[in-house]
């Protein structure tokens, strides 16, 4: 596979990257439980769940979801970011940044959601193009070393920007906030919303739904995620699809990057099954899925209402899931530090300009990532 000029594919020394606006930075091992490191990679997929069940109700339910507001934590991002930010988009599109914490535990809403000491271990941004029926999706890996800007802490103070920080720390360092700040630096595009998903629900929502239904093109297996499929089609229930979100080992090059993979797929699979079983004519289950997503999901202010992200995923659903292009910021092994990653230079922007300009993402911009491994050995099912 080709590599862009000044990027290694693999670090081949011991000296630093090209300088790049979107920041390769220090780095520091995460060592978390497998439990928890479990939990943090499926989260993204809630966040799916939560808008997709929503979206089924149709207005009809709106007074019932609004006796689910309680449910949802609310952070204000506008109040801790303030000015200093890129500027609004004018065109009708949209970007949402959807955040994976293991979050209500421990800290009483301080961050609005979110565990001292915790990591979003996973990030999406969501585009949604000006028609609102298509949509891009790139996931940013967790190792990605960045440069952080400055963050004010929650509880009072600021933490100091760092030169070189792993991706997933700015969670830590600021909460909520601080992530959609650094997003915002290193991509130079505006979060109009964000959403962040609790671990709690996931297993519980995929069992609700029915499971999901996935094809495997060859056996996997699993040690570390317990997962264990023969090839072919598998309705997936709760636990099932937390093996298949948590599993690296057993596909592409065992990293984190192959997992991303896995987890789009499975997004996808999870769209096809809400949008297949017709929830609308059953008002007391959906009303029991909508409990559940709502208790997993947190936001800022101004979308943090049932009724509000009724509104959103009303918005959302003409877009299928054909209509949907899911990437993974291009990135290379960090020199440094072959555990980590950094983004490509030339790629990256290609990746971020299409988001502010409302374009598709250019299927060249992923050709020399390290996350470009070919087709996952997983399908959505139907």
């Amino acid at each position: 596979m080709p590599h862009e000029s000044g990027e290694p594919h693999q670090p081949t020394g011991t000296g630093a990257p090209t300088p790049d606006p979107y920041g390769p930075g220090k780095v520091y091992r995460s060592r978390g439980r497998a439990r928890h490191r479990a939990r943090r990679r499926s989260l993204r997929i809630a966040a799916w769940t939560a808008l997709g069940v929503v979206a089924v109700g149709g207005g009809g339910l709106a007074y019932l979801y609004s006796q689910l507001n309680g449910n949802i934590q609310g952070t204000d991002i506008n109040a801790a970011l303030g000015k200093d930010r890129p500027g609004e988009q004018r065109n009708g599109s949209m970007d949402i940044l959807l955040l994976g914490s293991d979050s209500r535990a421990g800290t009483h809403g301080q961050y609005g959601s979110g565990v001292t000491g915790a990591r979003s271990d996973t990030a999406m941004v969501l585009h949604v193009d000006k028609t609102h029926k298509k949509a891009s999706v790139v996931s940013v890996p967790r190792d990605t070393v960045v440069e952080r800007p400055a963050c004010a802490k929650p509880g009072g103070g600021t933490a100091p920007a760092e030169h070189r920080a792993m991706f997933n720390e700015s969670y830590q360092a600021g909460g909520p906030a601080c992530t959609v700040k650094t997003v915002e630096k290193m991509s130079g595009v505006r979060m109009d919303h964000y959403l962040e998903v609790d671990f709690k629900g996931f297993t519980k929502l995929i069992d609700e739904l029915g499971g999901v239904n996935v094809t495997t093109s060859k056996a996997i297996k699993d040690d570390s995620s317990h997962l264990s499929l023969p090839a072919g089609k598998h309705t997936l229930k709760g636990e099932q699809a937390l093996e298949l979100v948590r599993t690296r080992h057993a596909v592409s090059d065992g990293s984190d990057l192959g997992r991303i993979q896995l987890q789009q797929t499975f997004i996808k699979a999870l769209l096809h099954r809400v949008d297949s079983i017709g929830l609308a004519s059953d008002p007391t289950k959906l009303y029991d899925l909508a409990d559940t997503a709502t208790r997993t999901v947190s936001a800022d202010s101004d979308l943090a209402s049932a009724t509000k992200l009724l509104g959103l995923a009303k918005d959302l659903k003409g877009i299928k899931p054909d209509r949907m292009n899911m990437v993974t910021l291009p990135v290379t092994y960090d020199p440094k530090d072959p555990g980590r990653v950094v983004p490509l230079k030339k790629a990256s922007h290609q990746v971020w300009d299409a988001l502010r300009e409302d374009r598709p993402i250019p299927g060249s911009a992923a050709d020399n990532s390290v996350g470009d491994r070919g087709d996952a050995p997983v399908t959505a099912g139907t």
